[in-house]
């Protein structure tokens, strides 16, 4: 499809003819001769005289030409473009942050895995949570893991391979062998704050209380509902535990309450699957898809036309003004 990005230009399409028709005609002083042939001259050569003067009129083909170049040059200002078929892309609406505990309670082998063996929690989240990642396309998705510290294992993305690889590879107590939710729930909110997505996700997931945190998860969660981020809480592990051991259900269950979230627990892989798929239906996939059209610019053509069919005038109003010089040269030559 052929548009014009200034079509405002063709505005100026009567530009030369108002010119021509409101300026004098340019003075030109030139020695003159008296002759008695005037009239007969000015019958030859078409001119118009005027008193003192001659207004020499010019040939139709050259008007033509300068015409035609006046609306090429007219057609390359006003900037003629293709335009080319729509291109559409996903960009997420959501950003999805993953709090994973990696605490040294993780390593209970008491989760059974998908062939029915005993495995430690941690092997079990990650199977699970690689199944989940795969369903995430069209999020943003970041990782942070927790013990004695919280760190962002994997920052706002969009390539979940990058998360799914990184997270199989995540060790029990690679970050600590404590919990610190509340901590790692206000570096989340701090990593929020680079983000423009409508929608902001948290899921904890964690075995344990908080028994090293420097800002507690209730403070956390305030400070979380305020900025717009909803917290859903995952909990893993017995709860009949006791001492560092215990779960902390009620703390979860306020996280997740006070922010508008869930609260879940998972006693076994497959319930913990299950959380999985329910919150992937509560956290539906939102994609807002951006289309736009790319645009070829084609000014050169006309302006192209133009030059070459004004060299080609020149060219050939020299080739007619030399002929007649040389065709007088060679009547000359024969009859000398």
């Amino acid at each position: 499809m052929l548009t014009f990005a200034y079509p405002w230009v063709a505005l100026l399409l009567p530009l030369p003819w108002l010119v021509s028709r409101l300026s004098p005609p340019r003075a030109e002083r030139r020695p003159g001769l008296r002759v008695p042939f005037f009239d007969a001259l000015v019958a030859l050569t078409g001119a118009r005289p005027q008193s003192g003067a001659v207004v020499a009129s010019r040939d139709r083909w050259r008007t033509g030409v300068l015409a035609a170049c006046w609306l090429l040059t007219l057609a390359a200002l006003a900037r003629p473009q293709r335009i080319e078929a729509p291109l559409r892309r996903d960009q997420p609406t959501r950003d999805l942050l993953l709090l994973v505990d990696l605490s040294g309670s993780m390593d209970a082998r008491d989760f059974h895995n998908a062939s029915g063996q005993l495995t430690d929690r941690l092997t079990a989240v990650k199977g699970v949570l690689d199944d989940f990642l795969a369903r995430r396309q069209g999020d943003r998705v970041g990782v942070i893991v927790f013990g004695d510290s919280p760190f962002v294992l994997v920052p706002f993305t969009t390539d979940l391979a990058l998360c799914r690889e990184l997270i199989r590879e995540t060790a029990v107590g690679m970050a600590g062998p404590r919990t610190v939710l509340g901590d790692a729930l206000g570096l989340g909110i701090t990593l929020f704050d680079q983000s423009r997505a409508r929608a902001r996700t948290v899921i904890a997931l964690t075995d344990g209380n908080d028994t090293a945190s420097r800002v507690p998860p209730p403070e956390a969660a305030r400070i979380a509902k305020d900025k717009g981020i909803v917290v859903h809480t995952v909990a893993i592990g017995d709860p009949a535990a006791v001492g560092e051991e215990k779960l902390d259900e009620e703390a979860l269950r306020d996280v997740a309450a006070t922010t508008g979230g869930g609260f879940y627990r998972a006693l076994d892989r497959e319930a913990l699957a299950d959380i999985y798929r329910r919150l992937d239906a509560i956290e539906t996939r939102r994609i807002e898809t951006v289309s736009f059209r790319p645009r070829t610019d084609l000014y050169w053509v006309p302006l192209g036309l133009a030059l070459l069919l004004s060299l080609s005038a020149q060219a050939l109003g020299l080739a007619l003004a030399s002929r007649p010089a040389s065709q007088a040269a060679s009547h000359s030559g024969g009859t000398a």
